[in-house]
C-alpha cells in the first residue's frame, strides 16, 4: 500500500511511529477536519502549499518553521512533550509526512466530503493504532 510505504519511510519504525501519525491524525481528522487545516495554512499566507497537496500537481515543500507558524507554538510543544521528543525534531518529522498524508486523502485533487475523509482517517488509523 502507497501511503504505508510512504509514512513508514517518513518515520521509520517503533512506538513513536505510531504516536506521531496519532498526532497526524487528530490534526487533519479532528474537528473541523482537514478543511480546517487548510483554513490554519489560509490564514497565515500558506493556502498556495496546502492547496499544492490536495491538487494532482507537485506537491510544494513546507520548512519545519512555517510549520510551526500555522500549528502554533502551544500546539507543538504538547505534541513534542507528549512523544518525549524536541520541538524541532517534531516540525522536521511533520513537514514531511504531513504533506504526504495530506496528498494521499486528497487523490483525485478535491477535499473528500463525509463518509470518503471518515474512512481514509479510519484506514490510517488502523495502520498505526495503539497496540
Amino acid at each position: 500500500m502507497d501511503i504505508l510505504n510512504t509514512i513508514q519511510s517518513a518515520l521509520g519504525s517503533g512506538d513513536k511511529k505510531d504516536d506521531l501519525m496519532s498526532s497526524v491524525i487528530g490534526m487533519i481528522g479532528g474537528q473541523g477536519g482537514l478543511q480546517n487545516l487548510i483554513s490554519q495554512f489560509g490564514a497565515k499566507g500558506l493556502g498556495d502549499v496546502i492547496g499544492s497537496w490536495v491538487s494532482t500537481g507537485k506537491n510544494l515543500p513546507i520548512s519545519p518553521d512555517q510549520l510551526q507558524s500555522v500549528l502554533g507554538n502551544d500546539t507543538v510543544k504538547n505534541i513534542a512533550s507528549k512523544l518525549g521528543m524536541d520541538s524541532n525534531a517534531l516540525t522536521s518529522q511533520l513537514s514531511n509526512l504531513i504533506p504526504d498524508v495530506v496528498d494521499k486523502l486528497t487523490p483525485d485533487g478535491k477535499v473528500p466530503q463525509g463518509d470518503m475523509l471518515s474512512k481514509g482517517m479510519e484506514m490510517l488509523g488502523g495502520l498505526f493504532g495503539k497496540k
